[in-house]
């Protein structure tokens, strides 16, 4: 996406409140580790979704519980990032650099990298438990079609190689740095991402694909997801990337392409198959949208963007 509108409007989106948890006060959530975040720590925000999925904000969460629970289960984690032409030499190795200090730490974490410039990946000293593996992906003529196939590359990868070694992936886009820690709270069965650009917005505005000829179609919606971060279990993550990988190819067919491509699609299949975890904008959060109140703490940051220089 490349408008949200001017300073003034971005401020006074800040000031509309969010909606409020729906559960009673004081009751906890009892699903596993879920059931140790306290959804009542933060009253500025919205802390869980009308079908009782967790929305996880600073405050709500003790990162040692959490970690040594998934210590004891002995969790890997899978991560997906795509560095394909000229987004490798702009962004990976500062994303694989942050991820190393931020994300999952004290877990065994799996990097999958897809490029199309394999001999181009940097060298980087992994901890211990991490490793990286590389996957050559063939070169698309448009972003976007970089953006859409990545669905059907996620699905084969899960297929041939993670299922096999990690219960939990998450994938990201490359043109973001890790500033804070993303941990293993994240972790659930479904996890969806709030766009950091919509969520004090009213549902009005937000920008579901409205052409009744897209597979991606939506007339109506619960939030709007950023696809830049998605994940699960593998499973679940799976049964994504391909319904929206066959989205995409049925579009095609009928010479439609969705209006946010392979985000407007996974916004529909969220919408139909509700995520069991949310994370709040903290997990992915622009600078350009100036400070806001909600905002304690910055997990993940969206690099400077070149789109005139790494599209064309």
């Amino acid at each position: 996406m490349t408008t949200y509108g001017p300073n003034s409007i971005r401020f006074l989106e800040g000031l509309i409140p969010m909606d409020v948890c729906p559960l009673p006060y004081g009751r906890k959530l009892w699903d596993g580790t879920d059931g140790f975040l306290d959804l009542w720590a933060r009253t500025d925000v919205q802390t869980c979704t009308y079908w009782g999925a967790p929305i996880i904000w600073e405050g709500m969460f003790d990162p040692s519980v959490f970690d040594q629970l998934h210590k004891e289960k002995s969790t890997r984690v899978a991560l997906t990032v795509f560095a394909v032409g000229r987004y490798l030499d702009a962004y990976l190795l500062p994303f694989l650099m942050s991820a190393e200090q931020y994300f999952m730490v004290g877990l065994p974490v799996t990097y999958y990298v897809f490029t199309d410039y394999p001999e181009k990946i940097p060298s980087l000293k992994l901890g211990q438990g991490r490793t990286l593996e590389v996957i050559q992906v063939a070169r698309e003529n448009r972003w976007q079609d970089v953006s859409m196939m990545r669905m059907k590359t996620i699905t084969d990868a899960i297929d041939g190689h993670i299922h096999h070694q990690c219960e939990y992936v998450f994938c990201f886009d490359v043109d973001q740095i890790f500033t804070g820690r993303f941990g293993s709270e994240a972790l659930g069965d479904s996890v969806a991402l709030l766009h950091s650009f919509y969520y004090h917005r009213p549902k009005m505005f937000y920008t579901y694909d409205h052409n009744p000829k897209s597979e991606a179609y939506m007339d109506k919606g619960d939030f709007y997801y950023h696809a830049a971060v998605f994940g699960g279990r593998w499973q679940k993550v799976r049964n994504l990337t391909e319904a929206c990988y066959q989205g995409i190819m049925k579009d095609k067919e009928n010479e439609v392409e969705a209006l946010w491509h392979d985000e407007s699609h996974l916004n529909k299949y969220l919408f139909l198959h509700k995520p069991t975890k949310v994370l709040s904008p903290e997990y992915c959060w622009s600078m350009f949208i100036g400070h806001r109140n909600d905002i304690r703490v910055h997990r993940l940051l969206w690099a400077q963007k070149q789109y005139n220089a790494l599209r064309n």
